[in-house]
């Protein structure tokens, strides 16, 4: 029983040490829960989350679509809200086709990277998917199918 006390323990100290050493990820969130998020017709918020100096992230972002048979790539404005670490993306690509917004957050030296699916009806931030890397092209075109 004390073992096992012990092994559980030490398991969590090594886990809470991870959370700890960093992990640096971009982290989506609902642009009505912010007046100026709204004041700039946001779609979607972003929080660069994880980073030692969140005022040092930098987020970039990149519509993706295909529209009418034709895939087109936009290259999406990122809005800097007053808290630090925190940005706005507004709709800046076409309501009609199917999209896949590219996020990409750099921050002490590391990137991580956001694919969220857009069309018609919004955003799905609900279904996004992270990865502490860069999207190889094959996974952003694989959400565009």
């Amino acid at each position: 029983m004390r073992r096992t006390l012990l092994t559980m323990t030490a398991a969590a100290i090594m886990a809470a040490g991870t959370l700890m050493a960093g992990g640096f990820w971009l982290q989506l969130g609902n642009p009505e829960a912010s007046a100026e998020a709204r004041k700039a017709n946001a779609v979607v918020t972003i929080i660069a989350a994880g980073c030692s100096d969140p005022a040092k992230a930098e987020v970039t972002a990149t519509a993706i679509g295909m529209v009418d048979g034709k895939r087109k790539e936009i290259p999406l404005a990122v809005t800097k809200l007053s808290k630090p670490g925190m940005f706005a993306i507004s709709q800046q690509w076409p309501k009609e086709g199917k999209w896949v917004i590219q996020m990409e957050g750099r921050g002490d030296g590391r990137i991580t990277s956001t694919l969220m699916t857009a069309g018609p009806q919004g955003v799905d931030r609900l279904h996004a998917k992270s990865e502490m890397r860069a999207f190889a092209p094959k996974e952003v075109e694989s959400l565009l199918q």
